[in-house]
């Protein structure tokens, strides 16, 4: 791809996902310049602030939503939870503080209720793509200090491109190819929408990242584009 609105124009949602849940959107960010960076001040206030007014995810329609569709294709969503439900439930003990980059965007997750992720884009090896596996498509993460290739199960959702399967059922995890690190300028921001959350709720929280994202570097350039699920 020779630029940012060629990668993003080629990003697709299969209509087996439509099939599962027609209601489902993702908003892609690709930011580019961004100023990575261990965890800073600014975003230590963005978690503190999200940990204050962070929502009972049992309450929420838009986590009881997202169980449902983890049903759908067979993840125990007791076991396997969206990635807003995880952050949710670990907010009263504190979030995760892990980099820059990644602080910001789990706040956003926290304060909108909306499943976000972030990858590193000079990482991806063609288009991205939401599919449903077949389940020999590689899937990579460390385990005990170890590079392991593991493979989701036939009929997952999965986040993939060219090179393998790049987030696991759907928002639950992400592997290590593409995952943000403090040295990330050129990142692919993912924001999961399901009915409960409207497009008015998705644009607001898309806001709040490249507001976030372009606070104290008014050099990154962010690019963005709204896809939507159509059944076959």
């Amino acid at each position: 791809m020779n630029t940012t609105e060629e990668w993003l124009h080629a990003a697709t949602i299969d209509p087996s996902v439509g099939a599962l849940r027609p209601d489902y959107r993702a908003l892609l960010i690709v930011g580019e310049g961004l100023r990575p960076g261990p965890g800073d001040a600014f975003s230590e206030e963005m978690l503190a602030e999200a940990e204050a007014k962070a929502c009972d995810p049992e309450e929420h329609p838009h986590v009881a939503e997202w169980r449902e569709a983890f049903r759908a294709f067979g993840a125990k969503p007791k076991r396997t939870r969206s990635s807003v439900d995880a952050l949710l439930r670990r907010a009263p003990e504190g979030l995760p503080r892990v980099d820059r980059l990644t602080d910001i965007y789990n706040a956003v997750s926290v304060a909108h209720v909306v499943p976000l992720g972030g990858e590193d884009l000079d990482h991806y090896q063609g288009p991205l793509r939401l599919t449903r596996a077949e389940g020999t498509e590689p899937f990579e993460l460390m385990s005990g200090g170890e590079p392991v290739t593991e493979h989701p199960r036939a009929g997952e959702v999965v986040w993939r491109d060219d090179a393998g399967v790049t987030c696991r059922r759907w928002n639950w995890r992400q592997c290590v190819r593409t995952r943000l690190t403090t040295q990330t300028t050129r990142a692919v921001f993912i924001l999961d929408a399901l009915g409960a959350m409207d497009d008015a709720a998705l644009e607001a929280a898309g806001r709040a990242l490249t507001d976030a994202l372009s606070a104290g570097n008014p050099e990154a350039v962010l690019t963005s584009r709204l896809l939507r699920a159509t059944p076959a």
